[in-house]
């Protein structure tokens, strides 16, 4: 497995964000796009803590087991690989004994400095955030500095742990891959209001 090196702030603005990164150079790879994504249900899978996803991006589709062993900028650990029809993926997946759990909308733009990737992502019901992934920690920390951010105020983990930050009396066990149809339409759900 590939270990995924990345760093999430949350509550930024991305237009502040934009500004900065064509300051620094960066390359805008791709502008903000709707996705689509079914994370499948986790039951079936051995390891604790980890998720397999169908995900149209726009340019192309893929389907991802990720595991998260820590909670940490090097924690993650997936294996990627692209597909060529979304629809037929999920159905495929359902047909071996794992059906979807969620279908979820998001929003990204994609943005380049070098080899690290910076990510603008909007999903429903949650405040704009990035993600910078690299190489390794230092090329992470550097466009973290480059663009203002605090390292103390990094978030490690999934999208989860950027709702936690939103909503912080949310429990352990909630979670949006818990919600049938994850959508920017669709109201708030119950156990993220207070």
């Amino acid at each position: 497995m590939n270990t995924e090196i990345e760093a999430k702030f949350v509550n930024v603005n991305h237009d502040a964000v934009r500004v900065k990164l064509k300051k620094i150079g960066a390359i805008l790879e791709q502008p903000m796009r709707f996705m689509k994504r079914v994370t499948i249900d986790s039951s079936g899978l051995k390891a604790k803590n980890a998720f397999l996803r169908v995900r149209d991006q726009g340019d192309k589709i893929t389907l991802t087991y990720k595991q998260f062993d820590e909670l940490s900028l090097h924690g993650a650990q997936e294996i990627e690989v692209i597909v060529d029809n979304f629809d037929d993926t999920v159905k495929l997946l359902a047909a071996a004994g794992l059906p979807h759990g969620s279908f979820q909308e998001t929003k990204r733009e994609t943005w380049k400095l070098g080899s690290t990737e910076i990510v603008l992502d909007l999903w429903p019901w949650l405040n704009p955030y990035i993600e910078i992934e690299g190489q390794s920690e230092y090329e992470v920390k550097k466009v973290a500095n480059l663009l203002d951010f605090d390292w103390s105020e990094a978030v490690f983990g999934d999208v989860m742990e950027a709702y936690r930050i939103q909503y912080p009396y949310i429990g352990e066990h909630d979670t949006v891959g818990n919600i049938a149809e994850v959508k920017f339409a669709n109201p708030l759900p119950e156990f993220l209001k207070k």
